[in-house]
């Protein structure tokens, strides 16, 4: 097999996972998916007495597909503003 043909056939297979990873059922999953890590991890930051917690998410559908979560700071008393910063996470 020449090189050109294995190019063929990686872009081929390339085309095919694009196709999947924009389906609107893997687009649920992949939402299901991410909302339960966020519910998860915001009750073990709770547990753990953490003024964090996870208040976003944003999905971007491409390869890799990638999930990225909005760190935002818990109000506490006497507190005027809340801070953040977004952490990007690989889907698995």
């Amino acid at each position: 097999m020449s090189f050109l043909d294995k190019a063929k056939e990686f872009s081929n297979k390339v085309a095919e996972k694009t196709v999947e990873f924009s389906s609107d059922e893997m687009i649920a999953d992949t939402i299901i998916r991410a909302v339960d890590k966020q519910e998860k991890v915001n009750a073990i930051l709770k547990e753990r007495g953490s003024n964090y917690r996870v208040s976003s998410l944003n999905l971007s559908m491409g390869i890799p597909p990638g999930v990225s979560f909005g760190i935002r700071r818990v109000m506490e008393a006497g507190d005027s503003e809340e801070e953040g910063e977004t952490a990007k996470l690989p889907v698995k």
